[in-house]
């Protein structure tokens, strides 16, 4: 049975390993780079003299078509490192960003399209500390390649050792390559809804507004937003709220919050968001570009209005039965000093004819 110390070890090699595992990521960006104090590593597109200055790897290729094209390694830490050069397949993650699948994943798409010197799908650089290389690689795109964008990654991966533990460190450029033919640009709000939060001031108040933006074709779009709010008779209301989406991949969606501020308690509101499809500017141009909207109803319920118009309400009615009693009482009571004259004056012609007999 182990004793506590040795669980106690190994509990902390597996909390050691946990963390460094966390430390190991991939970017994706132009000229990415990963540096400290013993090592660093960055990459960008070149051509046979070094790097060329594009930001991203980017094609328009037929079906069956052959490229040619180089990339440039660097080491700029401090120590000789052996670096893994190859391809994968991108996606998006749940907040939009561009990921590449882990170094052990099959490509099935673009990056599966890759090859390095002699057809490998992966290559070997070693380089001492400030040193670059070039490598050529190839896009072979096959024979049924669908119409549209494909989107991959090219990846340099550098594994070394902190501690006991083996880190995989990796930075990657960005690959796309465009299949001719039914291009389909369609950035799509595929569900909407709204939510009023209200505030003691009914002049106020915010409107959240929780949307879904879906890229339904096969062209990668990013898009720009406007997100605003409408009361009876289209009349604005609010701070209309302006954003940006980065660029979704083909299949991809991305749902997002965004509150409208400075809303007051109208009773009937629409939330309205406009979308605005864009593309980066070293992408390819797919054509023109539709932009859309999409509203939801919302209801801001003013209630402290109406709380104050009830109690108004309430007062008025009772200061008009009020008046209405008091005007009742007054006349009861002019009806019975009038009739008291009458029994007094008649009275009084009593006395009088009595009087006048006895005389």
């Amino acid at each position: 049975m182990p004793t506590t110390s040795a669980v106690s070890r190994r509990f902390s090699r597996l909390a050691a390993t946990a963390l460094l595992a966390m430390l190991a990521f991939t970017v994706v960006a132009p000229a990415t780079a990963f540096a400290d104090d013993s090592d660093g590593i960055s990459g960008t597109p070149a051509d046979a003299n070094g790097p060329d200055g594009r930001s991203r790897l980017s094609y328009q290729a037929a079906p069956g078509q052959h490229l040619d094209d180089f990339y440039t390694v660097r080491n700029t830490g401090t120590t000789s490192q052996s670096f893994t050069v190859f391809a994968t397949d991108a996606f998006n993650t749940d907040d939009g960003a561009y990921g590449l699948l882990d170094t052990d994943a099959t490509a099935t798409d673009a990056g599966s399209w890759v090859a390095f010197e002699g057809g490998a799908a992966q290559l070997s650089v070693p380089l001492e500390p400030g040193a670059s290389a070039t490598v050529p690689f190839t896009v072979d795109v096959p024979a049924d390649a669908r119409p549209g964008d494909h989107a991959a990654g090219i990846v340099i991966s550098s594994v070394s050792p902190v501690g006991e533990i083996l880190v995989d460190k990796r930075v990657a450029t960005r690959l796309y390559v465009r299949v001719p033919g039914d291009l389909q640009p369609n950035l799509t709000i595929s569900a909407i809804s709204a939510d009023y939060a209200s505030e003691l001031n009914p002049f106020t108040g915010a409107v959240d507004v929780t949307f879904t933006v879906a890229n339904n074709g096969n062209v990668a779009l990013a898009a720009r937003t406007l997100v605003g709010a409408n009361a009876v008779f289209g009349i604005g209301v609010g701070e209309n709220v302006s954003g940006e989406i980065a660029e979704l991949l083909p299949g991809a969606h991305r749902t997002l919050t965004v509150t409208v501020p400075d809303i007051g308690q109208w009773g009937y509101l629409n939330a309205v968001v406009k979308l605005a499809p864009t593309v980066d500017a070293d992408a390819l141009n797919p054509g023109p570009l539709r932009e859309v909207s999409r509203d939801s109803a919302v209801i801001a319920v003013p209630w402290i209005l109406l709380a104050l118009l009830l109690i108004a309400g309430v007062v008025m009615l009772g200061l008009r039965l009020r008046g209405k009693r008091d005007e009742k009482n007054a006349r009861l009571w002019l009806e019975y000093t009038e009739a008291e004259a009458r029994r007094r004056a008649a009275e009084d012609a009593a006395d009088a004819r009595i009087e006048e007999m006895t005389k």
